[in-house]
């Protein structure tokens, strides 16, 4: 019986050990960290144009709101009007809410066979990404996302909220390519 009791502290004093262990190191890293380095105070995010063939007339400003946002929210960095260490500008190249995409395989119901169709929408955004205080992290590249929607909804009944997922997802990339320590 005491070999057994012996036994389970040596186990319980190995598991506590290795807890510890593990919560010390945990504690060591966090996800919170980026690329930017104390040097950088200041950003300048310019206007993105809406250039794309077809217009949406908010997108531009939408889109470069987000983008300032996500930046002056999400890091240390204050605005700035000129001179910025960090210049983020480019352009929307291309917007497309209506480009057919899949159709689902027939489904058989009392009433007959029913198929689906959807629609997608699709941003590019290219941007140039200049950081003054270390120039080798700087970048020119093309950003494109969609959303998927069925095509029995009207887009101007659904087109705020897909541009909405869409600008997210874009702005997501940029932020996570500028500023992500991963």
């Amino acid at each position: 019986m005491k070999i057994l009791n012996s036994k389970f502290k040596i186990q319980k004093m190995k598991f506590l050990l290795s807890s510890f262990c593990l919560l010390f190191l945990v504690s060591c890293y966090t996800f919170t960290g980026n690329s930017l380095n104390h040097e950088e105070q200041t950003i300048l995010i310019k206007t993105f144009p809406n250039n794309a063939a077809m217009v949406n007339p908010t997108l531009s400003q939408d889109f470069t709101t987000l983008l300032q946002n996500r930046f002056l929210r999400n890091t240390s960095l204050k605005g700035a009007t000129e001179n910025a260490d960090i210049i983020i500008e480019g352009e929307i190249v291309d917007y497309n809410p209506s480009i057919p995409t899949a159709i689902s395989n027939p489904i058989n119901t009392d009433g007959g066979s029913i198929q689906a169709a959807q629609n997608k929408l699709v941003i590019t955004v290219k941007v140039h990404y200049e950081n003054k205080k270390f120039p080798e992290a700087n970048f020119d590249r093309t950003y494109t996302d969609e959303a998927t929607f069925s095509s029995d909804l009207d887009i101007n009944s659904i087109e705020t909220s897909q541009v909405k997922i869409v600008n997210d997802r874009i702005i997501n990339k940029i932020f996570n390519d500028i500023v992500a320590n991963w």
